[in-house]
C-alpha cells in the first residue's frame, strides 16, 4: 500500500513539476511544437522518473526548492515582535488554531523559555503562527502573548504571526469530513509556518502549541546536529510525538511547504511528514531518545478521533542476543571485549584507539534489533569516551572468517554515546546479524566502552 502510495507520489510529483516548467517557460517555447509532442516529452520524462525513482527521487525534488505557486498567494501579518537582525541557529516553529478545550500555547511558550538559558536564548528564535482566522480570538491571543513574554519580544526572541492563502485555489477546495477538513487545514498552517521560517535560521525545529519541553533541549539538539553533520540527513526526530520534535535543515523548508500543497487532498500530513525524507534520500528515519518533547493537556473530541495519540514504545530492560564480540584494539590485561557486551558491571578497556578501529557484535543468529544504545566513558564523569565515533549495522553473515558483508549507518555518538531506534521497511524481512562501533577519529588517551546494549522485537522468534 505504501509502497503504491511512494509511486503515486514520485508521478504526481514529476507531473506538477512538469507543468509548473512548461507555465513558467512558455516565453521560451517553440510554439510550432505540436501539442501531441509535448504529451509524448512529458510522457516519456514521467515514466523515467518512475524507472528510476529510486536513484532519481533526489534530482525530482530538487525542482521544488522553487516555493510552489500556491505560496504565491501567501499573505502574512506581523502581530508581535521584529524579524531578528542576523541569522540564527534554530528556529522552534509553532502553529496554534483556537481550540474548543481551550489553548495550551502560553504553557508552551513558558516551558520552552524556561528550560532554554540565556546563551541558548540568542541562538533561536520562536516563531508562533495564529492561524486561525477569527479577530477576536487572534487580538486577544496577541494581547497574552504580549503581555506574558513581552521581554522575549523586545529581545527579538519571540515573533508572532499571522498568514493566509488569499486568493489560492486551496481556499475553495471542499473536503467530504471533518477529519479531512481538520487535515487539510493543517498542512496549510505548516506551509505557511515553514514557508515564513524559510530564511531566519540554520535549522528548524517543528513544535505543536501543547508540548512541554525538556531543559536545555537546544544545547542537546546543537550537539546532536554537530555529530551528524558529516552524514546526510533530511529530518532527525527528538520526541515519539507526531510532529514535535522533529529538525529540519531551513534550506528545505520551501520544499516541504511545496509538498503540504502539491497533495492538500486525501493524504495525511503525518503521512506526508514520514515519507518527506525518503524524497531527499534519507532511507531510514533518525529517531534520538531519550525524548525531549512531551504533549501537555487534552486533545479535542474531533483531534483525538482523526489523529489518535500515538503511546510511547516501551521497551523495558535490554536483552541482549547471544554473539560474539571481535575487535582490532588493543586490549588491555585479561579485558576481553566481550565485556562491553555483557549485561553486568564489566566494560572494554583499550589504549589509543586510532581511526577505523572497530568492536563488532555478530549475533548468533539474524535478530529484528528495535534498539540499541552504546555507552563510552567511565559512568562517574565520562572520562575517556570515544571522542568520535559511529555504529554501522551489518547484514549478510559469512562464516569464514566470520563476518558480515555489508553495513549501513545507525548514527554517530553524540558526546561519547549513542541511543537510536532502529526502522525498517515495513515490507522487508530483512535482520541484523551485526553491530559495529567504529573509531571515526584516532585519539591518543584511554578509551572505555562501557556498555552495548540491545533490544529485540518479542514478536520475531526463531523459525
Amino acid at each position: 500500500m505504501h509502497s503504491c502510495l511512494w509511486r503515486c507520489i514520485i508521478v504526481a510529483v514529476s507531473l506538477v513539476i512538469l507543468r509548473f516548467y512548461f507555465q513558467e517557460n512558455k516565453e521560451h517555447v517553440d510554439y510550432g511544437t505540436k501539442l501531441k509532442e509535448k504529451k509524448e516529452i512529458l510522457q516519456q520524462t514521467v515514466r523515467e522518473q518512475i524507472n528510476s525513482e529510486v536513484s532519481n527521487h533526489l534530482e525530482v525534488f530538487r525542482e521544488l526548492q522553487k516555493n510552489s505557486p500556491l505560496l504565491q498567494h501567501a499573505n502574512y501579518e506581523l502581530l508581535a515582535g521584529a524579524l531578528p537582525k542576523e541569522k540564527k541557529l534554530l528556529t522552534v516553529g509553532i502553529s496554534s488554531v483556537q481550540r474548543p478545550q481551550g489553548s495550551y500555547l502560553l504553557d508552551t511558550l513558558q516551558s520552552l523559555f524556561q528550560a532554554s538559558s540565556e546563551a541558548e536564548l540568542e541562538t533561536m528564535v520562536v516563531l508562533v503562527h495564529l492561524s486561525d482566522p477569527d479577530p477576536e480570538w487572534l487580538g486577544q491571543a496577541v494581547a497574552n502573548i504580549s503581555d506574558l513574554f513581552e521581554p522575549h519580544i523586545e529581545a527579538r526572541e519571540l515573533l508572532v504571526i499571522h498568514g493566509l492563502l488569499d486568493g489560492s485555489p486551496l481556499r475553495n477546495v471542499n473536503q467530504s469530513s471533518p477529519c479531512e477538513e481538520l487535515d487539510f487545514r493543517q498542512k496549510v498552517d505548516y506551509a505557511l509556518l515553514m514557508n515564513f521560517a524559510s530564511n531566519l535560521s540554520d535549522y528548524f525545529l517543528l513544535m505543536d502549541d501543547n508540548v512541554q519541553c525538556t531543559l536545555y533541549f537546544v544545547s542537546s539538539i546543537y550537539w546532536a546536529l554537530s555529530a551528524w553533520k558529516e552524514y546526510p540527513w533530511v529530518i532527525v526526530e527528538f520526541s515519539n510525538l507526531r510532529f514535535s520534535g522533529k529538525v529540519f535543515h531551513s534550506g528545505d523548508l520551501s520544499r516541504l511547504a511545496s509538498f503540504f500543497l502539491l497533495f492538500h487532498e486525501h493524504t495525511s500530513a503525518h503521512l506526508l511528514l514520514s515519507r518527506f525524507h525518503l524524497l531527499l534520500a534519507q532511507n531510514s528515519p533518525i529517531h534520538l531518545s531519550p525524548s525531549m518533547f512531551y504533549h501537555m493537556g487534552n486533545y479535542s473530541e474531533l483531534e483525538a478521533t482523526c489523529f489518535p495519540v500515538e503511546k510511547d514504545k516501551v521497551f523495558g530492560e535490554p536483552d541482549n542476543p547471544t554473539a560474539i564480540v571481535l575487535t582490532d584494539m588493543v586490549s588491555m590485561l585479561n579485558i576481553i571485549p566481550l565485556y562491553a557486551y555483557v549485561l553486568n558491571e564489566e566494560s572494554y578497556t583499550t589504549l589509543d584507539p586510532i581511526e577505523g578501529n572497530h568492536l563488532t557484535v555478530i549475533l548468533d543468529r539474524p535478530q529484528k534489533i528495535l534498539r540499541i544504545v552504546v555507552l563510552t566513558g567511565t559512568e562517574e564523569n565520562g572520562m575517556y569516551h570515544l571522542q568520535k565515533g559511529r555504529v554501522l549495522l551489518g547484514y549478510d553473515i559469512m562464516e569464514q572468517p566470520k563476518h558480515c558483508v555489508r553495513y549501513s549507518l545507525l548514527g554517530p555518538l553524540v558526546g561519547g554515546n549513542l541511543d537510536q531506534r532502529v526502522f525498517y521497511d515495513e515490507d522487508s524481512m530483512e535482520k541484523l546479524s551485526c553491530i559495529r562501533l567504529e573509531v571515526s577519529a584516532s585519539q591518543e588517551h584511554w578509551l572505555v566502552i562501557r556498555q552495548i546494549k540491545v533490544w529485540t522485537d518479542p514478536e520475531d522468534e526463531e523459525s
